[in-house]
């Protein structure tokens, strides 16, 4: 290949990553958003804290439903369309947030979040595997990291965002609620809801802006069923002649995989968006866990970058998920024996022990499905339910029993689980090979 032909290559490489890395950032704004959101729909609609969860529950249960449509609709479009679309489509949602939220109608707000999922849905199905296979699956966590490093950057600002613009002095505006007799009650609520409205306008215009960008930009088109193949080949009986596996049922490490997703993601949920929550069952101040969320999502950042430097030149994707995994059960216990703003650092360190997992399970979970990479890729989007799951059986839990015991009965399985898909579940029906 001439020296030209090489530089072109990088270049096309580059932009590819700095392309993917932008939709990161856009995944973990919309997705970190909700631990603050969780609060202001609360005190805007006058919502319990079960009904104020169900924030988690519609956004997370919209990739359930809509993750295997997303991987039928990219087949359609081919990637940059696809891209394109969960773009707008995400730009409607946020619209559809932002107008309802203002009128205070509580399931109209809970649809906008759902058509923001369901934008979330197609992107995420397209952009995993990509970035899986722009070089060896055997590295695809580092790239996936530096990915995460742009996703949870976004996950950072987007609690301060709103903290700043829309919740800001909400702790006061809670008491003069509380005090205020029904018309004035309504009035200041009024006023409050609608600060959301223009900040939501404003990403839904940008929104329309990236996907006119990524609808004419120069990123390439990969076909997963090719550049995921080669594992996916099998020896057949006689030791000779390959064989292919043509249902995505004889995949088990694949199927393993969603439920360990699923674990995972509860989990990082409980960890990002429910530490707030968390803080307040804690008596903490309301103007101060309202940005616990980004002290998670700090944490999540240093492991990210740690996972760039350590994987996979010191160690493996599969060891470090497994030591991941560890760590999760340490903080989580740690969490359980301790109090106050102590409790909450134990839960935002759970930040730094989730950083790697998706970055680790994606890869394993895909590696060798070959043309089903795509339906594989979408089983696993639809593994992220588990964000709807786990924290509304937190929400309810603590209603009835002591919140700390919730906490620990329910993450302490998804971490236990996550051990085992790092130490051998990711090897199932794989034949040995890694």
């Amino acid at each position: 290949m001439s020296a030209v032909a090489t530089m072109s290559a990088r270049s096309h490489l580059s932009m590819a990553i700095a392309i993917m890395g932008l939709l990161y950032f856009i995944i973990g704004f919309f997705t970190w958003i909700n631990g603050p959101l969780i609060t202001f729909v609360q005190l805007a609609f006058e919502l319990d804290e079960v009904n104020a969860f169900l924030v988690l529950m519609v956004f997370y249960l919209s990739y359930f439903f809509l993750a295997l449509p997303a991987a039928w609709v990219l087949k359609w479009t081919g990637m940059k369309k696809g891209l394109a679309l969960s773009l707008a489509v995400m730009a409607v949602g946020a619209m559809l947030f932002g107008e309802f939220s203002t009128q205070r109608w509580y399931p109209g707000a809970l649809s906008g979040l759902f058509v923001i999922g369901g934008g979330l849905a197609l992107l995420q199905t397209a952009v995993n595997p990509y970035v899986s296979i722009l070089g060896p699956i055997d590295s695809a966590a580092q790239r996936i990291a530096l990915m995460g490093i742009c996703n949870k950057t976004a996950g950072i600002l987007a609690p301060l965002l709103l903290g700043t613009l829309v919740l800001h002095g909400i702790g006061d505006l809670a008491t003069q609620v509380e005090a205020a007799d029904l018309a004035t009650r309504a009035q200041l609520l009024d006023t409050f809801a609608a600060k959301i409205h223009a900040p939501y306008l404003a990403m839904a215009g940008l929104l329309m802006l990236v996907a006119a960008g990524v609808l004419f930009s120069p990123l390439p088109e990969l076909k997963p069923a090719e550049a995921n193949a080669e594992s996916g080949a099998e020896t057949g009986a006689d030791g000779d002649a390959p064989r292919t596996r043509r249902s995505i049922f004889q995949f088990p490490h694949l199927w393993l995989g969603v439920l360990c997703l699923f674990t995972y993601v509860g989990a990082e949920v409980m960890a990002g968006d429910a530490i707030g929550t968390y803080g307040q069952a804690l008596d903490l101040p309301l103007d101060r866990t309202k940005f616990f969320t980004s002290f998670t999502l700090f944490a999540m950042l240093l492991g990210y970058l740690a996972g760039l430097v350590l994987i996979p030149r010191f160690i493996s994707q599969e060891r470090y998920l497994s030591v991941s995994a560890v760590l999760g059960i340490a903080f989580t216990t740690g969490a359980f024996f301790t109090g106050g703003y102590l409790s909450v650092g134990f839960v935002a360190a759970l930040g730094f022990a989730n950083a790697m997992m998706w970055p680790a399970i994606f890869p394993m979970a895909i590696r060798g499905l070959g043309r089903s990479t795509e339906t594989g890729s979408a089983l696993l989007v639809m593994g992220i339910a588990g964000g709807a799951i786990i924290p509304q059986a937190f929400a309810v839990f603590k209603q009835h029993f002591d919140f700390q015991l919730v906490f620990l009965l329910l993450m302490l399985p998804c971490y236990l689980y996550i051990l085992f898909y790092a130490r051998s579940g990711h090897r199932v029906g794989m034949g040995g090979r890694r």
